[in-house]
């Protein structure tokens, strides 16, 4: 089945922090993979320089949130899936100028899902991994 990108990145537009003042950008979505990107600005470094664990976080969260929903923009008759618990392992300071992040799905379930979210700079250092649970709700957009 197709994906509505720009069905999706209109919906998470809506996302204050991540999209508008993080600037994470949704750049590709399908069913195996979702890839999500932020050019690191000043805003992103704390106050050793270096970028805070907060907006790699961001970036995979959002990841995270789109992969989980997918199913909803694939005419799932399902809830919105949030965050149960997720885990976030810093494994290495970025060296370029933008962060990916890609996810994969590990399990999915009716109400519980698990993703592997992989997050590597430009020039192809592994930055961070997180773990996301999701639990789907009964809420529908």
């Amino acid at each position: 089945m197709d994906i509505d990108l720009e069905k999706i990145r209109k919906f998470f537009a809506a996302d204050r922090f991540a999209c508008q003042q993080a600037g994470v950008v949704i750049d590709a979505a399908a069913e195996d993979a979702v890839q999500c990107s932020m050019a690191l600005t000043k805003q992103h470094l704390n106050a050793g320089g270096g970028v805070q664990g907060g907006a790699i976080f961001t970036l995979a969260d959002l990841a995270f949130a789109v992969h989980a929903n997918l199913p909803l923009f694939l005419g799932a008759e399902a809830g919105i899936t949030v965050g149960q618990s997720c885990s976030i392992s810093y494994l290495a300071r970025p060296q370029g100028t933008r962060l990916i992040a890609r996810s994969t799905c590990l399990a999915r379930g009716k109400t519980i899902s698990v993703f592997r979210i992989e997050i590597h700079d430009d020039l192809g250092n592994f930055v961070a991994e997180m773990r996301g649970n999701g639990v789907t709700t009964r809420k529908r957009i």
